[in-house]
């Protein structure tokens, strides 16, 4: 099962993109169900098993459906109670920022949901600022879990989306103590999508391949089986600590090759296109504009 953000309203999504069957087709959750779910994604996570059972008897051959307009995309999970994010989550990218891979649960900080994004969007980049790239899969939790196991916490994942981690590094790592929160929270920063994937749509849900690149050219590239705390044990790590509500988002950690760990150093420049992808998901297109050009 997909399901989208489209203008607001949690959207079953249908069809497959490149295929002979055509784009994307969308169809409204609260009409097709009547009332029962939704309108908005807010209103479909805290059902998000009854929703499944609906959704896995649904026929959806008749169905009226719309044609996804990828401009009115929002983020899966658009208001989530909490989210987390997860640092030095794979060993390279540990290398690079001058770490040891962490043999306990990698470093957690906050982002925060006025960053948040829909899939294609253009993200002015703060004056003075180094803006870097942080491709990662994001999991969104669909059943609360309190101090759960490994075994069991794919059971309560939601679904899985595309992330950008963007991050403003002047911010992020001035002292006296680094400001992650802060650096990789700006407008935009935290784009997602195009939709939520559910685990059992993926072949293997802990090997995905993910990437990015800058006007064509690839920056980043990995699978998430290279991920130190694989979503399950992350998952369970997380609810010893804290109570996961549905809704919830975890940006997972991103691989090796962002630009601060480049030599010389490379940041997003404005007129560049950065665009992010994970098989089985799908992908983010970020145009990246100078504060004075947004505001002229």
């Amino acid at each position: 099962m997909r399901i989208a953000n489209h203008d607001g309203r949690a959207v079953l999504v249908i069809g497959e993109s490149g295929s002979e069957k055509g784009p994307e087709k969308g169809i409204d959750i609260a009409t097709a169900s009547g009332g029962r779910f939704g309108p908005d994604l807010s209103g479909v996570y805290p059902e998000w098993d009854e929703l499944c059972k609906w959704a896995t008897s649904y026929d959806s051959s008749g169905a009226s459906s719309f044609p996804i307009d990828r401009t009115l995309l929002g983020a899966p999970s658009p208001c989530p109670r909490q989210v987390f994010a997860l640092g030095l989550n794979y060993g390279e990218h540990a290398a690079e920022a001058g770490f040891e891979a962490p043999t306990a649960l990698p470093p957690v900080f906050a982002k925060y949901v006025s960053s948040f994004s829909g899939p294609d969007t253009t993200v002015i980049i703060p004056e003075g600022g180094n803006v870097d790239w942080e491709v990662e899969l994001v999991a969104i939790i669909g059943r609360q879990a309190v101090n759960i196991s490994e075994a069991a916490a794919w059971d309560h994942v939601a679904g899985l989306t595309v992330g950008q981690d963007v991050s403003e590094r002047i911010t992020q790592l001035r002292g006296p103590a680094p400001q992650f929160g802060l650096g990789k929270s700006y407008p935009g920063f935290s784009p997602q999508g195009p939709w939520l994937v559910t685990p059992n749509e993926l072949a293997n849900p802990d090997d995905l391949e993910l990437g990015c690149a800058i006007d064509g050219e690839e920056v980043q590239n990995s699978r998430t089986s290279s991920m130190i705390y694989p979503v399950s044990k992350l998952v369970a790590s997380l609810s010893a600590n804290v109570t996961l509500y549905p809704g919830d988002v975890i940006f997972t950690g991103t691989p090796s090759g962002v630009g601060i760990g480049r030599k010389p150093q490379r940041f997003l420049r404005p007129g560049e296109h950065l665009r992010s992808w994970i098989s089985g998901i799908g992908e983010l297109n970020q145009t990246f504009v100078a504060a004075a050009a947004a505001t002229s």
